[in-house]
């Protein structure tokens, strides 16, 4: 199959092409059961004698999870002993763990990048078993050896970075992540569409387990924040255009008027249900430029608005959603021990639990986009039962109703806030997502509602509930930045949140290097999961950008001149704007450059390749699979 004589000299191996000891390419194979999750359907050890005597291999190991510290440890010994110069490794998918092996590479001596990957989990147990599955394994394996032997040693790309770091949003993440990467010796720009800052928490009352009042960890924040010299508050203001590559990013920052009254606002005062005031609205609309090294973002959620109809909403008057009831019970009254809401007396109330989340399909309506929320927004049902148990704390003849799918009081002391919601009488209903409550007007003429649910607590026995007020737990939707994402090729996940690259390996890292998430941008939380996020997104911010230059993976085109005629179509092919620019010959910017290989599909010359990746070592590949 190997045609050499048909490519162009740019396809061949330069004189330092390959890492060799006396003249040798010693490649060793490290092969993973994955626990069980590859070798239940691929032999491995049948593997790994298939190919122990390929030309070249001189070690082959097998370990039941090559990711762990004894795994790493096979491939450093081999290293440091002087056996192999090459390694490959047949585990799950390289975007787990090649940092990883990597890392491990590396602290070995030996350079990172002669090491290749084989996919032996999702491109073979998990679609194919026994013989198959051990063939196709060893083909994947095979010319992963024959790729490993062409390699060259290459040095990460060094860019020099900004110590300087823009946050979008002034929540409670945003403000967190301030504060540790001020403390890191980062000047800090905080971008926020509005004047003041806090954001959805400055709606909240009181935060379980303390008690604290949410306005009190807000004015907290800011305190730490106010005086500080490195930090920017870029208020009423909004990313208009976007540009650049970690460590290098160019913002446009508009600050415009806004349809809010501030008039006799003080810098740092609380506005309730706002937040710290910080800035007076601007007349006129300016832009701002910025230069800056990472972007972190913490642009914050919004909550679900149920439709018309939906559990009676916008229908009857006495039914209002779970976080304005929370606005509104920081004004309410107690007198004969019975709850009064904006002057009404509330003698018995109802909570119903999911609105606005898990929604299925089939079951619930979609919005006029033709959307559904299927995630669960986590933190409705602690924030319900934790309203439950203030009202029968502080007005205990209230009658509270909790009508539920599940309860999900997650972490540390909330399941507290259902076993104590439990001991003060809330009574609780729980009902199936097909037979959801109905929601009526009362025939009593004592109460104006009613609520009809089958129990599923008391075997689906038909029970009603007349009360004076429905509460609407709705759950988080995120914010609408459909703008920032087209601007920065954001990815955004089926649930609409941006979505990181992995929740474990890398939870708060996008695929764009450099642009960080911090908080219920990326999914529903509650405040102590989202200041968690936040610290997350700072060090690991600081951890890319505290050097003053980041190296970044040197897998990117490389243009040979001698070949190169300037024709302009890897220029017009490029998804990345700038990454080529023509003059006389393509010029590839590698901080900007993606490594995608559409330009190497069109140049007519063969003169641009990616590294780590050129044609030759494909064709290598390709002869190893057919030779198997």
């Amino acid at each position: 199959m190997s045609n050499d004589n048909e490519l162009n000299k740019s396809d061949e191996p330069s004189d330092n092409s390959v890492d060799k000891n006396n003249g040798e390419e010693k490649v060793g194979v490290y092969i993973c059961h994955c626990g069980g999750n590859i070798s239940d359907h691929v032999d491995v050890e049948k593997l790994a004698d298939n190919v122990k005597d390929i030309p070249g291999v001189v070690a082959v190991h097998t370990n039941s999870f090559m990711c762990s510290d004894p795994g790493q440890e096979l491939i450093q010994e081999d290293i440091k002993n002087g056996v192999i110069n090459r390694v490959v490794v047949a585990s799950c998918a390289p975007s787990l763990h090649e940092t990883t092996f990597r890392g491990a590479i590396k602290r070995a001596g030996m350079n990172q990048y002669l090491y290749e990957h084989a996919n032996i989990r999702e491109q073979v147990s998990w679609v194919h078993d026994g013989d198959p599955a051990t063939q196709k394994a060893t083909t994947l394996v095979k010319a992963a050896i024959e790729k490993s032997r062409h390699l060259e040693s290459l040095d990460p790309i060094r860019v020099d970075a900004e110590k300087h770091v823009t946050i979008i949003g002034g929540g409670i993440g945003g403000m967190r992540a301030a504060i540790d990467l001020l403390r890191q010796g980062f000047e800090v720009a905080i971008v926020e569409k509005s004047p003041f800052l806090g954001g959805q928490a400055s709606k909240l009352g009181r935060l379980h387990p303390n008690m604290d009042k949410a306005k009190d960890l807000i004015s907290g924040l800011f305190d730490l924040l106010k005086n500080k010299k490195k930090i920017k508050f870029y208020t009423c203001s909004q990313m208009s255009a976007f540009k650049g590559f970690i460590g290098n990013f160019e913002l446009t920052i508009t600050r415009a008027p806004l349809d809010d009254d501030t008039k006799g606002l003080t810098k740092g005062q609380f506005v309730e249900n706002k937040g710290i005031f910080i800035d007076d609205i601007p007349k006129d609309s300016t832009d701002i430029n910025l230069k800056t090294g990472g972007v972190v973002m913490a642009t914050g959620f919004d909550t679900y608005t149920p439709a018309k109809g939906e559990f009676g909403f916008d229908d009857f008057e006495n039914i209002t959603t779970l976080q304005q009831f929370i606005q509104d019970y920081k004004n309410s009254e107690t007198k004969n021990n019975l709850l009064y809401l904006n002057g009404k007396k509330i003698k018995r109330i109802a909570f119903i639990h999911c609105v606005g989340s898990r929604q299925i399909p089939g079951i619930h309506a979609p919005d006029e986009n033709g959307n559904l929320n299927e995630y669960c927004s986590r933190t409705c049902c602690s924030a319900t039962l934790q309203a439950a148990v203030q009202i029968k704390e502080t007005c205990p003849d209230t009658d509270v109703f909790d009508f539920y799918r599940d309860i999900r009081t997650y972490g540390r002391f909330q399941e507290d806030i259902y076993d104590k919601a439990s001991e003060q009488g809330v009574l609780f209903f729980r009902y199936e997502p097909d037979a959801q409550p109905v929601v009526t007007t009362s025939k009593s003429g004592i109460f104006p509602l009613n609520v009809k649910v089958k129990d599923v607590l008391t075997f689906n026995e038909e029970v009603e509930a007349d009360v004076d007020l429905i509460v609407l737990s709705t759950g988080m939707i995120p914010n609408v930045i459909s703008d920032m994402v087209d601007m920065m090729k954001l990815p955004v996940g089926a649930d609409k949140f941006l979505q990181e690259v992995h929740p474990k390996l890398r939870p708060v890292e996008v695929a764009n290097t450099g642009i960080l998430l911090a908080g219920t941008c990326q999914a529903p939380m509650d405040v102590t999961e989202t200041c968690a996020a936040a610290q997350a997104a700072s060090v690991k911010t600081s951890a890319l950008l505290a050097k003053g230059f980041v190296e970044l993976d040197p897998f990117v085109a490389e243009v040979n001149p001698d070949l190169c005629k300037g024709n302009g179509e890897c220029e017009k092919v490029c998804p990345v704007d700038n990454a080529i620019e023509i003059d006389k010959v393509a010029k590839v910017n590698p901080a900007l450059c993606t490594g995608c290989g559409i330009c190497t599909a069109v140049c007519p010359e063969n003169a641009i390749d990616v590294k780590g990746w050129s044609l030759h070592q494909y064709v290598k590949m390709v002869d190893a699979i057919l030779a198997a």
